[in-house]
């Protein structure tokens, strides 16, 4: 039996589609339409999982949307009416595409679908999920566990941003959940949009600014903004915030209370930026905390899974799990709204239709998130040849051999092998690597590859086997969701000067052996990488082990700021072209630019697209 999984039309869309119970395919819509976080149909993703399975649109049992839109209008409504009328201009902006497509979503997805298939068309049942049932299947249905607590955050679903129960077998029951307007996510973003960046984009950037600074407003944040219970309930002060009834996300009460206007895009950031970034994250992580003892305590489980935009805060992540506060945890890869339709599709497979799970508390069945597409050696060999693009071939075995001596000699790498990665980390599929022990790989790669702001710290993929060796951390964590302290012992000591620097000045200071993915706090957001999930990728950092006695290695996504990561061979190509990386692997062929033709190409294209 197959099932369609379908999120779309609000941010990230994304497909998946299940073969009685098992994930074969899914992808973003983003990928390939090359728009980021792209809301549209997901046209081009569907497309990919009936090829990927080699079906037909008819053959399809259910499709399953990740979200109640009926649901989502009550709350709308409901809100603008308690606003009115100061939510008048939202309102009316808003409506247009309500009354024209998303009040009709049944017939909006079945001619989506339909027009897919050109003579051939669904004949099965389309199903809707809660919001937030999506997350919560999509966080424990493929995660190892016969039994767990579950918790979702995120900006909001139809009327929940945040719930928690227990999952046992094929079942999930609901225990409890915080309404609209009060929300984690929605407070994490009013700070994201307050200091310059884009919500629902930008918010790892605060996360990675806030070790810059410090947590001088976690006080007023506490007293004035949001107030929190001893079980982390919480209630947001509503006139600081203007998202009810406004087109922004803070209000003139809330720029008063922090003393300026919102930070323009691009300007330069000040320490007060990194001062605001900090406090807002020790905030969500003070609250995260609270809730996550009260849900141990509650349902007296050992396992929590994780999803929801908030639980791609891999900083909280690592604090539940630095506590002990669960033995283990496991966060959806996609925890965002992409990986709703995973969540949707499997609460059909399980909830609905009574499908057993068969897991054995150690290996999750999402398959390392590698679900996207996959290029051969001939698709890839066929392409370089028509598009006269010089080359070298080699065996599996040399092309980590190789790889590891490019790495070695400080040279960055485009990565492109095996299927790609579904969700927003690029996990050595889709991957820009270079040396972990470098001191200048970090700024070379922020600066000239992927064009962005200096601040932004890289993570390290380290053979599963050596982890603890390097890092405050003895469990995987493969889809990079768990950030952890650098081992002391591999730390270089600071001086008294270093000690005294302030903000974006500390960013250049040796930290320890490993300085290209050690953070200002010392801290690394991890993937352990394993040889059954990715073997090509893992043979690669064995190798670089083997040469340098150094299991690490820096691992960025394959794209250049504000673009998706790469998904066909033209976009790799293009995108090696266009920077200054100095090698290119596709599969078993590696490209050096300094063989390849002039590159025809304007600087425009850095307009192409916009800064998170």
């Amino acid at each position: 039996m197959y099932i369609l999984g379908i999120s779309a039309y609000y941010h990230d869309s994304a497909a998946c589609l299940l073969f009685n119970g098992k994930i074969i395919a899914a992808a973003q819509e983003e990928r390939f339409s090359r728009k980021k976080h792209d809301p549209r149909f997901p046209e081009n993703a569907v497309k990919y999982c009936l090829k990927e399975a080699g079906i037909k649109i008819s053959e399809i049992k259910y499709i399953v949307f990740y979200d109640k839109p009926f649901l989502t209008f009550e709350r709308l409504l409901e809100t603008y009416l308690s606003y009115a009328p100061r939510g008048a201009k939202s309102f009316l902006e808003s409506m247009p595409v309500w009354l024209k497509q998303k009040l009709h979503m049944r017939k909006e997805i079945i001619n989506c679908i339909n027009e897919l298939g050109e003579s051939d068309t669904f004949q099965g049942d389309l199903l809707f999920s809660e919001h937030h049932e999506s997350h919560a299947s999509s966080a424990f249905f493929p995660s190892p566990y016969e039994e767990a607590a579950i918790l979702t955050l995120d900006g909001v679903g139809e009327w929940t941003t945040t719930s928690y129960g227990v999952g046992r077998g094929n079942t999930i029951e609901f225990l409890n959940e915080i309404h609209f307007p009060h929300s984690l996510g929605l407070l994490y973003s009013a700070f994201t949009y307050y200091t310059g960046f884009k919500v629902n984009s930008g918010e790892y950037k605060v996360m990675g600014l806030a070790p810059y600074g410090e947590p001088k407003y976690v006080d007023l944040i506490l007293k004035e903004l949001v107030d929190v219970k001893d079980d982390g309930s919480f209630r947001l002060n509503m006139e600081y915030f203007n998202y009810c009834s406004g087109l922004t996300m803070t209000s003139k009460k809330f720029h008063k209370l922090f003393g300026s206007e919102p930070r323009k895009p691009e300007t330069k950031l000040t320490q007060r930026e990194m001062d605001l970034a900090r406090s807002v994250q020790d905030v969500t992580e003070y609250i995260v905390l609270k809730i996550a003892r009260h849900i141990a305590k509650t349902t007296k489980m050992e396992n929590l899974c994780l999803a929801g935009g908030v639980a791609l805060n891999c900083v909280a992540n690592g604090k539940i799990l630095e506590e002990g506060i669960f033995k283990n945890i496991w966060i959806q890869p996609a925890a965002g709204d992409a990986g709703g339709c995973i969540g949707a599709a499997l609460a059909v497979w399980h909830r609905m239709l009574g499908n057993k799970r068969f897991v054995n508390n150690k290996e999750d069945l999402q398959s390392g998130s590698y679900l996207g597409p996959e290029y051969e050696d001939e698709e890839i060999e066929a392409y370089l040849k028509e598009n006269n693009v010089p080359f070298k071939r080699y065996s599996e075995h040399e092309i980590s051999i190789k790889g590891a001596e490019i790495l070695a000699s400080e040279k960055v790498v485009g990565w492109f092998s095996g299927r790609m990665e579904f969700g927003p980390r690029a996990l050595g599929g889709r991957s820009i690597i270079g040396d972990a022990r470098s001191l200048t790989m970090q700024s070379t790669m922020n600066l000239k590859i992927k064009f962005r702001e200096s601040f932004r710290p890289f993570a390290p993929s380290v053979l599963r086997e050596k982890t603890s060796e390097y890092f405050e951390l003895d469990t995987e964590s493969p889809y990079m969701l768990l950030v952890a302290p650098v081992k002391k012992n591999k730390r270089k000591e600071m001086s008294d000067d270093e000690k005294k620097l302030f903000g974006i000045d500390k960013l250049n200071v040796c930290r320890s052996e490993i300085p290209a993915i050690t953070h200002v706090d010392y801290s690394a957001r991890i993937q352990t990488v394993e040889a059954k999930t990715n073997p090509a990728y893992y043979n690669l950092i064995k190798e670089f082990y083997n040469k340098t006695g150094c299991p690490v290695i820096i691992n960025t996504s394959f794209n250049v700021r504000g673009e998706p990561i790469v998904n066909t061979l033209d976009d790799a190509y293009r995108c090696f072209m266009r920077t200054n990386m100095d090698y290119l692997v596709l599969g078993n062929f590696i490209l050096d630019k300094v063989a390849q033709p002039k590159y025809d190409d304007d600087e425009k294209w850095k307009d192409e697209f916009e800064l998170d």
